[in-house]
Order: structure tokens, then C-alpha cells, then sequence
């Protein structure tokens, strides 16, 4: 199951919870209007309920090209959580470590992840004790 490719200068958000249509149409809603977001959306239910190691491992198989280093999950906490958590995954650092993020934050991680600004670690280190990221 090899991992969609972002749009250029953008990050993936992969759907993995399809219960609830309407909160994944209130999620891309905050993400694009939230500081001028740029996503790239998978709504593939073959990646619904897909498990980390899963992503990790086919990330590690794809060509070095064809590597994402990272993404974001619109998962079932996502879906249930007004505030829409994404769950940042890394794939190329440390494979496999994640934290949460509300949509509204995801554009600022996004842009500094995408164009090599900052590291997956500098979120993650600044996660507070629920290991959600809600801004500096």
C-alpha cells in the first residue's frame, strides 16, 4: 500500500476513520481556512484504520524519491474531538513517534516541516502533558 505523494509544498492528511463524514468536512474546513493552510487530502478507504507501523514500514520500503517523511492522520480521535487533532506521524527521524495537533496549529507545523525550517522534534519536544502541540 504505498503512501500518497504530496502536493508541492504541502503535507499529507490521511483520512484513516470514515464513521463521520461531517467532521472530516468540519476538519479540511479549519484547516484551509486556518492561516492559509495548504493540504494534501487522502480519503482512501483503504487506509481506513491503518496502524503506524504499517505507515513506517511502507515509507522505509518506498524509493528514497518517493519517501514523505512524515504525516498526518485524520484518525477516529480526530474525528470525535471538536478541535480536530491530527496526529502528526514521523516516518524519516524517528520512525514511528507522534503527537497531536489541532487543526488549527497544522498549517504552521505544515509550512515549517515542508520546506525544512524546523524538525519533526522541535513539535514534538514542545508537546505539553497530553503530548498535543498547541502553539510556542
Amino acid at each position: 500500500m504505498p503512501l500518497p505523494y504530496p502536493d508541492d509544498l504541502a503535507s499529507v492528511v490521511l483520512r484513516t476513520d470514515f464513521n463521520d463524514d461531517a467532521a472530516w468536512d468540519a476538519l479540511r474546513e479549519t484547516i484551509d481556512t486556518a492561516q492559509d493552510g495548504v493540504a494534501t487530502y487522502v480519503d482512501d478507504p483503504r487506509f481506513a484504520d491503518v496502524g503506524i507501523q504499517v505507515l513506517v514500514d511502507e515509507d522505509a520500503a518506498a524509493e528514497d524519491d518517493d519517501k514523505i517523511t512524515y504525516v498526518f492522520l485524520a484518525d477516529a480521535a480526530t474525528m470525535a474531538d471538536p478541535t480536530h487533532p491530527l496526529l502528526a506521524v514521523d516516518l524519516y527521524d524517528e520512525p514511528g513517534r507522534t503527537f497531536r495537533v489541532p487543526a488549527e496549529w497544522y498549517p504552521e507545523i505544515s509550512a515549517n516541516l515542508s520546506i525544512a525550517n524546523m524538525d519533526f522534534a522541535d513539535f514534538a519536544d514542545s508537546t505539553d502533558t497530553t503530548g498535543t502541540f498547541r502553539g510556542w
